[in-house]
């Protein structure tokens, strides 16, 4: 017996940097699939002229994409979603969109929801401050002052005060259906241990975003390419 057992052991100490190998490809796989999901949503949403307003848009300094993100209770319930964000290049985020840093959503309730369905999220950092909130570490979201639901439509006035009350703007799509929705008690932060297996080593979030020399993975072209086309200019 104790023969036996020292046989499997070793067998379990042989084959268990495989299996560790195995699941690192996994994940790996799931981030870069989320990644093209992410890319995929936002075309989607921005190829319909009315659904983000285009001078919210252009006003933009970063674009979170959260998509299925999944409610876990009927009509007011915590939510969970991975996603990514890319932003403006430059000091200044005025300059093309570069790569993104992994992004997770997470807490609060988004409120009344069919229970169990999923649903898609762009949110829009306004400002210079928000994006560097995001990138410091977890940001909450609640009050006008941190995030809004964004007016859906070409309402120039609705566009101007939704961009002077809030940093962040969230607007969400489920079953088809185009309306802004408030995140309010909900946590954003960069997802490192995605962004590792993104990019194949540590980066901080941070870097990734802010020095414009991080390359944008394969997997997020689509996210980048979709930004760079409908929004290729920053406007004040």
């Amino acid at each position: 017996m104790r023969k036996f057992l020292t046989c499997l052991s070793c067998i379990l100490f042989l084959v268990a940097p495989l299996f560790s190998e195995v699941a690192s490809a996994a994940d790996q796989s799931k981030d870069e699939d989320r990644l093209k999901n992410c890319g995929t949503v936002l075309k989607e949403i921005l190829d319909v002229p009315d659904n983000i307003p285009q001078d919210l848009l252009d006003k933009t300094d970063c674009v979170v994409v959260f998509p299925s993100v999944v409610k876990a209770a009927f009509i007011v319930g915590a939510s969970y979603g991975r996603g990514a964000m890319s932003c403006r290049k430059g000091d200044d985020f005025r300059g093309p969109w570069g790569a993104p840093t992994m992004m997770a959503l997470e807490g609060g309730s988004f409120g009344f929801q069919i229970g169990g369905q999923a649903t898609d999220f762009v949110l829009l950092v306004m400002n210079e401050s928000g994006a560097r909130g995001i990138l410091a570490s977890k940001v909450k979201l609640g009050g006008d002052a941190s995030v809004a639901a964004g007016p859906v439509g070409r309402d120039s006035s609705a566009e101007t005060d939704a961009s002077m009350r809030s940093e962040i703007l969230s607007y969400s799509r489920a079953r088809g259906l185009f309306a802004g929705v408030s995140l309010e008690g909900s946590t954003i932060r960069p997802d490192n241990g995605d962004n590792q297996r993104v990019y194949g080593k540590k980066i901080p979030a941070r870097e990734i975003v802010l020095s414009g020399t991080v390359p944008v993975p394969p997997a997020a072209q689509q996210l980048v390419s979709t930004l760079d086309a409908k929004t290729p200019k920053h406007r004040t």
